[in-house]
């Protein structure tokens, strides 16, 4: 690989083996000692250039990318001993030598970044040093609970990646929606843009000029006040299924972003402290053997709990 200074623009040139990489999550690789904020900052300024052109932190690397690097400060020495990142590890539902997948619990980022020091990525990646190879190949918010797919080899992530564009993953989620969900209301279709508030956080919402996005409900049981449905994606766009939970009247319990937030703090008193969404069940071929997977995750004891506090439709409060 092209030594990559950090004192003067250096001009890298994307390999076959660093392919298929978030550009965030190799800058962080190969940028030792550069603050993560740093980082961040110098890919929202548009410094870094990708194919002489500006790039958002989540685009991933081609073979053959250019990649303009600028100059960049580097931070003090920690003391001896101290990790960047603690080293953690995660229930796993799955793992061979191509794939792993954990069962993340909420309030866990995926990866560090906006505010965020370090991620689920981070610390699998200290506490297994001797892997050579891990990526993210989906994104869970960080207060969504469930299954998440990290990819061992970059031929898996390659594949699991064209799969996700075919929409080939069958990914389902346990919501808990506020009031009666009708059960006519199935299919939800409603666009999607992305946009930041003047405080700079990252929100979503309904518009004409937003990507097309595609929600499948199914209502699992109807409790008084409240309706535990399933959603199943056929889209993956940002936050989807909490938009159209919220435009469709029916806002998922404990969501900070798009839900009732003077609701939300009576069920912070009445057990839920948390949102209650769960990505309960993932099924897809395996991306190298083809072999059918068929995961599942239940309901963390936490959302199990309230659920059980729950009267249901129909019967007597």
């Amino acid at each position: 690989m092209t030594d990559i200074r950090k004192d003067s623009v250096t001009f890298h040139t994307v390999t076959e083996d660093e392919a298929g990489q978030r550009i965030d999550n190799f800058l962080l690789r190969v940028l030792k000692g550069v603050p993560k904020s740093h980082v961040y900052r110098i890919l929202r300024s548009g410094e870094v250039r990708l194919n002489k052109g500006r790039v958002d932190a989540s685009a991933r690397l081609s073979a053959g990318d250019l990649l303009r690097i600028p100059p960049m400060r580097v931070a003090e020495k920690k003391p001896l001993g101290r990790s960047p990142a603690p080293a953690a590890t995660f229930p796993v539902v799955y793992e061979d030598e191509a794939l792993l997948v954990i069962d993340k619990p909420a309030g866990v980022a995926v990866h560090g970044g906006s505010g965020v020091s370090f991620g689920v990525i981070e610390q699998l990646r200290q506490a297994h040093p001797d892997w050579r190879y891990l990526e993210l190949v989906h994104r869970l918010d960080r207060e969504t609970s469930g299954l998440l797919m990290v990819a061992k080899k970059r031929s898996a992530l390659v594949r699991l990646h064209e799969m996700m564009r075919n929409n080939v993953p069958d990914k389902r989620y346990f919501a808990l929606g506020l009031g009666h969900w009708p059960a006519d209301l199935r299919h939800v279709k409603l666009p999607l843009f992305k946009f930041s508030t003047p405080e700079g956080e990252r929100r979503v919402q309904v518009g004409p000029d937003g990507i097309a996005a595609h929600t499948v409900f199914r209502v699992v049981t109807p409790y008084q006040g409240f309706t535990l449905v399933e959603a199943q994606l056929k889209t993956g766009r940002t936050h989807q299924i909490r938009v159209h939970m919220q435009e469709s009247g029916h806002p998922i319990a404990g969501d900070e972003k798009y839900g009732d937030f003077g609701f939300n703090k009576e069920l912070a008193r009445r057990g839920l402290k948390r949102m209650f969404l769960h990505a309960t069940s993932l099924t897809l071929p395996h991306p190298l053997t083809g072999e059918r997977l068929e995961l599942k995750a239940p309901l963390p004891a936490e959302l199990s709990a309230f659920l059980a506090s729950l009267t249901p439709y129909g019967q007597d409060l």
